[in-house]
């Protein structure tokens, strides 16, 4: 199993009132300080740098704009760095936003340089960019996808077709292609494709036979989801195994439970924030054209109706029959499930939006998102406490996922530098043998072991589930009967 360290990171002095007044897209950037700016950077560079010290096998990289969540805005200018300080790790791009990068020929340059300075480390990702992103580039959401395939495209024939060449797409136009930098990997760097619960991207990805990372998503659809892509891989021939699958789970351990429940729970207001509630209004997350009719669907319902997500905005959420205002009017159980599935993320996404006033009431919204921290805390959303009982829970997590890239999401939110990097350590020296000898014990297979997509399919010719929930079920049970409430 491959495991690797991931932080948002945040420009942690934005006015927290701010960010629940506004999302954290849209802020004024006066609030930014470039001399604080500078110091945070370095200080997640020394980050990475001790995370290969400590024995991670990855650090990872992501990349937003225009929000003071992420200040990763261009992500290859620290991976270019992390190539050079860097030894031994992996150094993942999860990842380039393609449909927005204007020109993706020059993007097959810059990660062809990063993977020739690290030595062939680099693990390259592409995204469609979220919905803000489209603002912030001023891109149209409706050519989203097909800027991201024909992107993938262009990248992938100057990597692996000799030139010069000519390419002439849609989108794109190219007269001369004939780069130099190429990767030192050959055919090319490996590919992994994050998301946010969409069958599209998962089909996708099985088709191409790239590992899917589900970026810290409920454990219900996501199993669904991997269930998607078992049928999809099956329709290309081949048996899905942990080498196609990642997660990417919140972890905070400190000396005591209490601890580190207190720093989880300030958590919920840094970088994307719990559920990604924060990232920003629906507006800037769901521009049209960006999601598929069915989501857009729901939007509306969930919008129109004054009582959609009342009391915790994440109550409702860990269940996959949908919220109460579905329950109402009667859909929980209505629509394919590729729809139940995709309208997850928009659930998960804007559940703090549900507000009935136009003012936001910022001492209410804070409380109501602190009180749902025990709903995260049940959902596993966010794993905290102690080394022992953050390793139980991981246990859970990695029975039912069964992936074979886990990364650790961590110190987002104002949390101080100290605890920062205590909580890396004890990740690192506590708990991360466990997790290793976890997933010897479960054959969690990495890419590195064996190869996405090369394991042929039963003789009976269907395919065999990689996840379960039936593990989740019986902790649950479990932790139900310690409390002294009824088994279920």
């Amino acid at each position: 199993m491959h495991t690797m360290y991931f932080t948002e990171r945040p420009y942690r002095y934005v006015p927290n009132d701010e960010v629940i007044k506004n999302g954290f897209f849209g802020i004024e950037n006066k609030h930014f300080d470039s001399a604080k700016g500078a110091q945070l950077l370095n200080e997640y560079l020394d980050e990475k740098v001790l995370a290969e010290e400590l024995g991670f096998d990855g650090v990872m990289l992501n990349e937003h704009h225009d929000t003071a969540f992420c200040m990763g805005s261009v992500m290859n200018v620290e991976a270019s760095i992390l190539a050079r300080i860097t030894k031994r790790v992996k150094i993942v791009l999860l990842g380039n936003p393609i449909p927005i990068v204007g020109n993706p020929l020059r993007l097959a340059e810059e990660l062809g340089i990063i993977d020739m300075i690290s030595g062939g480390r680099l693990v390259s990702g592409w995204v469609r960019g979220g919905g803000s992103e489209q603002f912030a580039s001023n891109a149209n959401p409706a050519f989203n996808r097909e800027l991201f395939n024909e992107a993938h495209e262009v990248i992938m024939q100057a990597w692996t077709k000799r030139g010069p060449f000519r390419y002439e797409g849609k989108h794109f136009h190219y007269r001369f292609v004939d780069p130099w930098c190429l990767p030192l990997q050959k055919p090319h760097p490996p590919i992994w494709i994050p998301g946010l619960l969409s069958p599209e991207t998962v089909e996708w990805c099985a088709q191409h036979r790239y590992p899917y990372i589900a970026l810290a998503t409920f454990l219900e659809p996501t199993v669904e989801l991997w269930n998607f892509y078992r049928d999809a891989a099956a329709k290309q021939g081949y048996q899905v195994g942990p080498e196609n699958f990642g997660y990417l789970q919140k972890v905070y351990v400190a000396e005591t439970d209490e601890k580190a429940r207190e720093i989880a729970k300030y958590d919920m207001f840094g970088g994307a924030g719990i559920g990604y509630s924060l990232f920003g209004r629906p507006q800037f997350m769901f521009p049209p054209g960006y999601n598929s009719k069915a989501a857009t669907a729901r939007i509306a319902t969930q919008f129109s109706d004054p009582d959609a997500g009342e009391g915790s905005p994440w109550a409702s959420l860990g269940n996959p029959g949908g919220n109460g205002a579905e329950k109402r009017n009667g859909h929980a159980n209505g629509g394919s499930a590729r729809e139940q599935v995709s309208s997850a993320q928009v659930d998960h996404r804007s559940a703090v939006w549900q507000e009935r006033e136009k003012t936001v009431d910022v001492a209410a919204v804070r409380k109501q998102v602190f009180d749902a921290f025990p709903q995260v805390e049940h959902s596993m959303q966010v794993i905290c406490g102690t080394p022992e009982t953050v390793i139980k829970k991981l246990r859970v997590v990695l029975e039912v996922l069964r992936p074979g890239i886990f990364a650790f999401w961590q110190n987002d939110g104002p949390i101080s530098k100290e605890d920062r990097i205590n909580n890396i350590k004890l990740i690192a020296k506590e708990v991360m043998p466990a997790v290793r000898q976890i997933g010897k014990e479960l054959n969690l297979t990495s890419p590195f072991e064996v190869t996405p997509g090369s394991r042929p399919l039963p003789a009976s010719g269907k395919p065999e589930s990689v996840g379960s929930l039936e593990p989740l079920l019986r902790y649950r049970e479990r932790e139900g009967e310690r409390a002294g409430a009824p088994a279920h």
